[in-house]
């Protein structure tokens, strides 16, 4: 007798085995595309001086087109910065490998090592387009590439993190994006790239970009962060590049300080230093314009107490390029020098003093001018042995009317009797 049983149950049992082997198997695909949320807190990368910049080279950066850039432009150990204009710098000075650019790329150096130190949440896959990713600590192991639109979402926290370590070049397709949403803010989101970094056509990118190497930007690419490359160039065209406004850009030292970096009770402006010091990089008490140094000098590289105008040097200098105690007018040289490049013996000018002075009002040996004095002066009204000029009423001694008899007119004189010409007199 043969038994017959239905192999409807087993066709069941197999087909549940199935299911549930093809459930496991979805499972494990989607956590290895999709990040999942951050079990460590990612924290802000420090950049201290770098945080001034817009863009940093180290290299050199170069422009084409009409670019904007808020924030400073810099580049050390480099010092090449073209293409400025078209591109032009809003809220920002150039800094070509000077002691503020070096400074930044020093920072720049520190905060990339902070990036790439941060232990890792999650791994991105090829390409993080069509990802929204809560805040932590991601990983491209290799390349990474954006096409179409990454999303950040802070979940309500303004204070969310992102950093993101790729492994060698960081690339985004044309027209991709970075968008934010739910509180999250450029401030808090970091690129350490292993290499360079390239934004493709209309990119509108977020974060602040750190590229051990180079950082290119094609045409219309937009980051609302800062592109800073380390050991590369930062190539643009017709970009726009904005520096965020973060609580912590700001490393303000001494009483009422203001500007970034400034240091000493009151200064202010970029780099100040000393108490009042106001303008760019300014040094000294009182300090004004750009890179002025000593008590309350005035105008660019002004030095000096109380300098004034452009490199103007010494006590009280006032003028362009002035030097010395007290001179005045543009490079005068000499104690209280006086009018247009007026310097000691041979000074040219309205009131020059000194030998072979010249100009009205000129006072020395061989002077020339209105007013001159001096042996061998020249010009009208001049005195002196070998005055050579003539007097205010064109009259030299015995040529015009002589003085007559009481009573009566005087006599005509001959201007020119003397040979037609006065002669001059000897030296004494």
């Amino acid at each position: 007798m043969t038994l017959n049983i239905p192999d409807a149950p087993r066709r069941r049992t197999m087909t549940a085995w199935i299911a549930g082997v093809l459930t496991l198997l979805v499972a494990a695909a989607v956590v290895a595309v999709t990040p999942t949320k951050a079990n460590a807190i990612a924290t802000p990368v420090p950049l201290g001086t770098a945080a001034d910049f817009a863009v940093l080279g180290g290299q050199s950066v170069s422009n084409t087109g009409p670019s904007v850039i808020t924030g400073s432009v810099g580049v050390s150990p480099g010092s090449s910065i073209t293409g400025f204009p078209p591109g032009i710098v809003v809220d920002g000075t150039f800094h070509r490998n000077d002691a503020v650019a070096m400074q930044a790329q020093d920072d720049l150096t520190t905060a990339y090592n902070n990036a790439a130190g941060q232990a890792s949440d999650a791994t991105l896959p090829p390409d993080a387009g069509g990802l929204t990713l809560v805040p932590g600590v991601y990983t491209a192991p290799s390349t990474l590439g954006l096409t179409g639109t990454l999303t950040l979402d802070a979940g309500g926290n303004p204070d969310a993190v992102w950093v993101f370590q790729v492994g060698s070049a960081l690339t985004t397709a044309s027209a991709s994006n970075v968008v934010l949403v739910n509180e999250a803010s450029p401030c808090n989101v970091f690129w350490q790239i292993g290499s360079s970094a390239t934004l493709g056509t209309d990119t509108n990118f977020v974060g602040t970009i750190m590229a051990l190497t180079s950082i290119t930007l094609n045409t219309g690419a937009s980051i609302e962060g800062r592109a800073l490359a380390r050991n590369g160039s930062v190539t643009l065209d017709s970009n726009q590049i904005t520096r965020p406004l973060c609580e912590d850009d700001t490393t303000t030292t001494g009483d009422d300080a203001a500007g970034d970096d400034a240091a000493g009770d009151d200064a202010a402006g970029d780099d100040a230093a000393g108490d009042d010091a106001a303008g760019d990089d300014a040094a000294g008490d009182d300090a004004a314009g750009d890179d002025a140094a000593g008590d309350d000098a005035a105008g660019d590289d002004a030095a000096g107490d109380d300098a004034a105008g452009d490199d103007a040097a010494g006590d009280d200098a006032a003028g362009d390029d002035a030097a010395g105690d007290d001179a005045a007018g543009d490079d005068a040289a000499g104690d209280d020098a006086a009018g247009d490049d007026a310097a000691g013996d041979d000074a040219a000018g309205d009131d020059a003093a000194g030998d072979d002075a010249a100009g009205d009002d000129a006072a020395g040996d061989d002077a020339a001018g209105d007013d001159a004095a001096g042996d061998d002066a020249a010009g009208y009204d001049a005195t002196g042995y070998d005055g050579n000029g003539i007097p205010d009423d064109g009259c030299f001694p015995g040529t015009c009317e002589s003085p007559g008899k009481p009573g009566k007119p005087g006599k005509p004189g001959n201007p020119w009797k003397h040979e037609g010409r006065p002669k001059l007199h000897a030296h004494h």
